[in-house]
């Protein structure tokens, strides 16, 4: 039998921990995988391109455990009702090869993006920031502003959707989680005064979200919306002014903001900084990027935070996802059990 964790199950448990404690906790799986990034089998994700969107598989490994997660990124189901992203993954045995855990992975994805988002902002942004600016209040935005202040102690969001919906979805959901929110009338607005802007829009195009004259010194950019071929959100001379962080290298240059630039452009590796092989923010003046599109691993420490988590209670239910028969070599004869 497989654990399988359902969306209800998932929906209750995070209930049961609470939102922040879940994210807290989550971002320490997270950061603790980025510490021993070499021991894991790593690759660009898998990805099958259509006009209408993206489905992708992201694989990864370490010696004892394989998870995969299947994702796709639709940027125009919204028109039909339906979301822009969804995702389920599997975490496996290793050793055996046999699926442990079944999970879906819509809102866990949600929760591990922000939870990595602000992992990454503890080691790159201002130690005094306090103010969080959002561009983009799609599905993902109350789970970044919520993780920022868990984790980073941001009391104020200034936040910047073209959508009045999205905006007024955004303001009830955050409604009474303890942080002041302040609509703006232009993404201009929204950024000035910021210690850290998160850039989180779903068009599958290249735009500008950020102009070179919005940035001011000591900012750290969180541009997390760039996540596939010819789709970004920075104007390009940003990148030549701050120092570019990155998940893994070759996806990146294929699928983040740093594929407007030559294949040479100089990045830092995330999980460097964090295992202490590289320096992260040099000085309260310098402007640091979060070039972030999500990698295997993210997904690999949420599953096994949730596999942990969900251990010895009632959030799961186990599956007959593997055939067992009583003799491995007799398959054929569970056609014959009656």
């Amino acid at each position: 039998m497989v654990q399988y964790v359902g969306v209800e199950n998932l929906v209750r448990l995070v209930r049961a921990v609470g939102l922040e404690t879940f994210l807290t906790e989550l971002a320490g799986y997270v950061e603790e995988d980025f510490r021993r990034w070499p021991v894991f089998d790593k690759t660009p994700r898998v990805a099958s391109h259509s006009s209408n969107g993206v489905i992708e598989l992201m694989p990864t490994a370490d010696d004892a455990l394989y998870s995969f997660k299947y994702v796709n990124g639709h940027p125009c189901n919204t028109r039909e009702g339906l979301q822009t992203v969804t995702a389920f993954g599997v975490l496996a045995d290793v050793k055996s090869g046999y699926p442990l855990m079944l999970s879906e992975m819509t809102l866990l994805t949600a929760l591990r993006t922000a939870a990595t988002s602000a992992v990454a902002a503890r080691y790159l942004a201002r130690r005094d920031s306090r103010v969080l600016a959002i561009i983009g209040l799609g599905a993902q935005s109350e789970f970044q502003a919520t993780a920022f202040g868990a984790l980073l102690g941001i009391t104020r969001v200034q936040v910047y959707d073209v959508d009045p919906v999205a905006t007024e979805k955004f303001c009830e959901n955050m409604r009474g989680r303890g942080l002041e929110i302040a609509v703006a009338r232009s993404s201009q607005d929204a950024v000035t005064g910021a210690d850290i802007i998160t850039t989180i829009t779903a068009d599958k195009l290249k735009a500008t979200i950020l102009s070179d004259n919005m940035i001011g010194a000591g900012v750290h950019i969180n541009a997390v919306g760039g996540d596939c071929p010819g789709k970004t959100e920075l104007q390009a001379t940003i990148l030549n002014r701050g120092r570019v962080f990155v998940e893994y290298p070759e996806q990146t240059r294929i699928e983040g903001e740093i594929q407007q630039m030559p294949d040479d452009f100089p990045v830092t590796e995330l999980w460097q900084v964090i295992a202490g092989e590289a320096q992260g923010r040099r000085s309260e003046v310098e402007i640091t990027i979060f070039d972030s599109v999500g990698f295997a691993t993210e997904d690999f420490s949420a599953l096994r935070y949730l596999r942990d988590r969900v251990h010895g209670t009632a959030f799961y239910t186990d599956i007959d996802l593997v055939a067992e028969p009583e003799d491995p070599r007799n398959l054929f004869g569970l056609l014959n059990q009656n």
